[in-house]
Formats: structure tokens, C-alpha cells, sequence
């Protein structure tokens, strides 16, 4: 296999037994991104010099006897997440030319643990889409095939690590964003339970949601960055003061006893027959392995879409108002503040993030606010509650990722609610809170389809090992684009 191609075990297999070296490696995604990225479009922005700089401090750092997980590996980051003296746009022209002075707290353990930064991954504006089609700079193609979306909102992030121009990336998941794509792309892409990894330097969406995650190609992958990114940080009071597990060392052991529930709600009708056999073929897959296969309800599953498109963009007409053409970002100019503002944020802002902001905006007005966005936070609540009933009865809840495999551009450009069904099936995960990982489980007509595996808040090590003993079993991880 190409290094480009090669899995974050495998380089750093490789690494530590002198085979190859971070700079090699790095200048083979590099090659890679050179070679491919023109007709994919994952990057924004990409820093080969400073890259080259750090696998030679890896290298450095591997010859005086270091071995750690991320050391020397090449990797992406979301353009939503700050990186110090790197372009930061979320994918907006408000954010064009914005380098901020600090990293996020995931970046910046990345960088610690040695992983070689390579640039910026393109998304959907400000984290807000299911198809990486809302980017205000341009489209990102799904490798598989070009003539697809890869997903979103980090479309580019899954995408990198498909077309072999990342060993890694880092998304983040509000209600889908790294399940959904790391599914139409054919890679496995873990959502953390909320406070499990810092959202300090990530640039908010809907502060309730967002949360920070690895996309890789395998489990064991995603355990590796895992280990690396998750902890307490004093500067996120919403991250868990909880010792962080040994999730490499909790990957292996058989699934004999397993119970894994099966939520006829997640099941969607209208999901595509293709979809539901192959995540069914994959459960069948965890039963022959051992694990005990239980049929569940999650009653108010149903609600999760209407409830997340008011929480989340309630919150998102919140946390947007900080972008004023002011105090940072682009600044339309105007002869008043007004004039200013209003050209800045009506002219800048794309029309999905301005139409989220007009419903978060009347969703928390007055005499709406008790109707809507109290009403929401309630019904969430239940779904939290949905989710606790179950796992009193069962260790892992197997459902689809995606209704569908990747779908042409253009095609739910026209129909925002189409568009928002892409996450039926991750948007509960979200609301309650919890950790979620798609792994690819099967293809139809030559696009990958995601199982998703849930669990319990905090069960990152289970969810982790039960992926990897499914990987062990099969080869739809093993599988790369022509």
C-alpha cells in the first residue's frame, strides 16, 4: 500500500522500527495532496514548509527514543478549529484572513504529542450543513466519487483522510458532523460524549452540541488521537474532570455477552433498502461474534429533528452575534455602526448560516421562547431519558449513520428539510449528549455506507473496542478510493 494510504498503527509501526521517518511519510501526503487535492478540494489552506519543519522535530524526537501514539504522523485539522498562526475561516468570508494567536486545546495536544500539522479542511460555513456545499470558498468532492458530496459539515476532514491527505483529521460533531461524512466517505469518524475532549479554541456552532472528534480509517486509529485530545482543560468549564482510559489497551477481548440494542426508531422509513441491509448484514456480523442482539424503542427519537434545529440554532444566533466586522474578521465598511454591521453580516454571512440565525433569533424572542425553545429543551430531556432506559438493558445501541449513501451536488440544495434528514439519524446522539462512532460496514453502487455504534456516556473504550473487533472481522476499512 502507498504511505499515503497507510493507517496511523502502521505508520507508526513503521516510524518506531526506523523503517520509515515522519519526513518521509509527510512528504508523501504532501505528494498526495499536490496530486489529488485539486480535483477534491479538503484544503483551504495548506503549510507544506511548516509541516516539513515539524516531522523533522518528530524525527528528531523518535531518534532520541520517544514513542508515543501521535508522534511523527501527518494530519488535518477543521477550519473551525483555531491554530495558531494558520489561517482560522470556518469556512466564511466574516473570518477572511483571520490567524488567531493561540491554538485550540486539541490542536495544541496534537502538536505536544509530536502529530505534524498540515493545514486547514474546508467544511460547511461556520459548521452548518450536511454537505460541505454551504463553504463559502469552494466545493470539497467526495473521493469515491466526484461527483458526490462527502458529507458535512466536515466534509473536507473526512474526505483528507480518504483521498490518503491525512493520516488523521480532527472534525467536530454538533448534530452529525463527524459520523455523517466519516459515512459517506468510507472511514470511521468518532463523536465523543460532550466534555470528554476540550472545546476550548473551537469556534461555536451551538455550545450545548459541539463537541470535537478524530476521523481516521480505523477504530484503533481514532483510539490513538483519542488518547492524545481527550482530558479536563481549566479553560473549558464544560470539560469532564474524568481520568482519561488507556483506550489502546482496551481494544481486543471477544464480544461474548455483548448486548446490543437495535432502535426500530433509527431505522428510518425512507432509508434506502441498500443502507438498512448492509448495517443489519453488520449486526449480524457482531451477533456471529458473540454479542446478544436485543430489539429496543427510543420513543421520542422522532422529535430529535425539530428540537435540534431549535436548541441548536437558538444557540447559533447566540454565538454568531460576536461576528460584528469589529474585532476581528472582515469589516464592510458603512457610515455608521449600523450600516456597518448590517453590511458586514448581511452581505458576509451565507444564506444557510443567516437563515439558522433567523430561526434561532425567533425561536428565542419574546413570546416565543416558552412555545419553542423551552418546550425543545424539554423534549430533549426525554430523548436523554430514552437512551438511559435502554442502556439499563443493553451495552451498545447499533443503528444506521446515514439514510443514504452520498448524494449528487445539487441535489437537497433546493430543500433545506431534505438536507436536514441527512442527520436523523445522528441528532439524538447529540441532544443526550453522548459518544457515537460510524465505521464503513458495506457499498452501494460503489459509495460506503456507516454503521453507528452508541453508548453510554463515557464509554469511548467500549464503543472503540467493539468497532475494532467488527474491523477485525471485515475489510470495508481496508478499502481505498482508485
Amino acid at each position: 500500500m502507498n504511505l499515503h494510504h497507510l493507517t496511523i498503527a502502521d505508520m507508526r509501526t513503521r516510524l518506531d522500527s526506523g523503517e520509515v521517518s515522519s519526513l518521509v511519510l509527510t512528504e508523501a501526503v504532501l505528494t498526495q495532496i499536490k496530486s489529488q487535492d485539486g480535483q477534491v478540494g479538503a484544503y483551504l489552506h495548506v503549510d507544506s514548509d511548516g509541516a516539513l519543519r515539524q516531522a523533522a522535530a518528530a524525527d528528531a524526537r523518535i531518534a532520541a527514543g520517544e514513542r508515543t501514539p501521535m508522534l511523527g504522523i501527518p494530519l488535518g485539522i477543521k477550519d473551525v478549529l483555531s491554530t495558531q498562526g494558520l489561517p482560522t475561516t470556518c469556512a466564511s468570508k466574516v473570518l477572511e484572513g483571520y490567524i488567531p494567536p493561540y491554538d485550540a486545546t486539541a490542536v495544541a495536544r496534537l502538536k505536544a504529542a509530536g502529530g505534524v500539522i498540515l493545514g486547514k479542511l474546508n467544511m460547511d460555513e461556520f459548521a452548518m450543513g450536511s454537505s460541505t456545499e454551504n463553504s463559502a470558498y469552494q466545493l470539497t468532492r467526495n473521493p469515491w466519487n466526484h461527483d458526490c458530496v462527502p458529507g458535512g459539515s466536515s466534509g473536507g476532514s473526512a474526505a483528507a483522510v480518504a483521498a490518503g491527505m491525512a493520516a488523521g483529521t480532527l472534525g467536530t460533531d454538533t448534530g452529525g458532523s463527524i459520523r455523517q461524512p466519516a459515512a459517506l466517505c468510507g472511514i470511521t469518524g468518532l463523536k465523543p460524549t460532550y466534555g470528554r475532549v476540550s472545546r476550548y479554541g473551537a469556534v461555536a456552532f451551538a455550545s450545548s452540541l459541539d463537541q470535537i472528534g478524530p476521523m481516521t480509517w480505523t477504530a484503533r486509529d481514532a483510539a490513538m488521537m483519542l488518547q492524545v485530545i481527550a482530558g479536563q482543560d481549566e479553560r473549558d468549564a464544560t470539560s469532564a474532570p474524568l481520568a482519561v482510559p488507556d483506550y489502546l489497551a482496551a481494544l481486543g477481548g471477544n464480544l461474548k455477552g455483548v448486548r446490543i440494542g437495535i432502535p426500530r426508531e433509527l431505522f428510518v422509513e425512507g432509508i434506502q433498502k441498500e443502507t438498512d441491509q448492509a448495517v443489519r448484514a453488520a449486526i449480524d456480523v457482531l451477533k456471529q461474534m458473540g454479542a446478544v442482539i436485543k430489539e429496543i424503542s427510543l420513543p421520542h427519537s422522532g422529535y430529535a429533528l425539530p428540537v435540534y434545529y431549535i436548541v441548536a440554532t437558538a444557540e447559533a444566533s447566540s454565538n454568531l452575534a460576536r461576528f460584528d466586522g469589529v474585532r476581528y474578521g472582515h469589516r464592510s465598511a458603512g457610515d455608521s455602526y449600523r450600516e456597518q454591521l448590517d453590511a458586514t453580516r448581511g452581505d458576509l454571512f451565507g444564506p444557510e448560516v443567516r437563515r439558522r440565525i433567523m430561526l434561532g433569533t425567533y425561536a428565542l424572542s419574546a413570546g416565543y421562547y416558552d412555545a419553542y425553545y423551552k418546550r425543545a429543551q424539554q423534549v430533549r430531556t426525554l430523548i436523554r431519558q430514552d437512551f438511559t432506559a435502554a442502556f439499563a438493558d443493553v451495552d451498545i445501541i447499533a443503528a444506521p449513520t446515514s439514510p443514504n449513501v452520498a448524494f449528487k451536488f445539487g441535489d437537497n440544495t433546493d430543500d433545506p428539510v431534505a438536507m436536514y434528514l441527512q442527520d436523523v439519524c445522528t441528532l439524538p446522539v447529540s441532544l443526550a449528549g453522548l459518544p457515537g462512532i460510524s465505521v464503513p460496514c458495506g457499498f452501494d453502487s460503489g459509495l460506503p455506507i456507516g454503521l453507528q455504534l452508541i453508548g453510554p456516556a463515557f464509554s469511548e473504550a467500549e464503543l472503540l473496542r467493539v468497532s475494532d473487533a467488527y474491523q477485525s472481522q471485515t475489510d470495508w476499512h481496508m478499502r481505498r478510493p482508485q
